[in-house]
């Protein structure tokens, strides 16, 4: 199976996304201002920052990642490559999970990149910091197929937007939890192995389901 398909999709998202620098910064941009903007609310006390850190950066990095999701599949339903993907010789399955690859390249590494910089901005205790990298690299890819779950049964709609939030919040709740929980006994000098360890179950989980069911939704939205 040739994979230069996938290859392709990748690099047009990449090249879209580079072209379109402004769209493409939003969800980093949208993370500081969250971060700069709290603590102008509820004040710039070392030790309040610190023990809403983790919250802040995680519910930052969720409302980030919804940013572009409307957009994940809808220009290639709209234009109709999105039936392409069903007349080539590579597996749609292939083509939904490269680009959810993109999605996640887009908007979650830039968001794990910077975190160490968000952390130190936050009083976050430095023995957090590593847990906080571990809970983003294994949560982020679960916003992005969740999201893209969501963004494909909304594909036909016209209040996808809406539609979004409500079928995402319920779904993403655990992965908050179990990561702001992750950092916060981290920086209590805990362990934070249960819950980390949680986190990958579900990345596992959901990675070996939801590209299946988003690429049965695509389906029924072209049939």
């Amino acid at each position: 199976m040739s994979l230069q398909p996938m290859l392709a999709l990748m690099q047009q998202d990449l090249r879209l996304a580079v072209r379109h620098g402004g769209e493409s910064l939003m969800p980093l941009m949208f993370l500081f201002s969250v971060i700069i903007l709290v603590p102008l609310g509820v004040g710039p006390g070392p030790n309040l920052l610190s023990a809403i850190a983790p919250g802040m950066i995680w519910v930052a990095a969720l409302l980030s990642s919804l940013l572009a999701l409307e957009r994940l599949f809808r220009p290639d339903y709209e234009d109709g490559s999105l039936e392409q993907w069903w007349l080539g010789h590579l597996p749609a399955y292939g083509l939904v999970m490269t680009r959810l690859l993109s999605h996640w390249l887009i908007t979650g590494v830039p968001i794990i990149v910077f975190a160490p910089v968000a952390a130190e901005m936050l009083y976050l205790p430095d023995a957090a910091l590593g847990p906080l990298i571990l809970s983003l690299l294994l949560g982020t890819p679960i916003l992005s197929l969740v999201g893209g779950l969501a963004a494909a049964l909304t594909l036909s709609t016209n209040r996808g937007s809406v539609l979004l939030s409500i079928l995402i919040f319920p779904l993403i709740v655990p992965v908050l939890v179990f990561a702001t929980g992750a950092v916060s006994v981290a920086a209590e000098g805990w362990s934070p192995r249960t819950q980390l360890g949680l986190l990958a179950a579900m990345l596992i989980l959901a990675v070996t389901l939801i590209p299946l069911a988003i690429t049965a939704a695509l389906r029924l939205n072209i049939e």
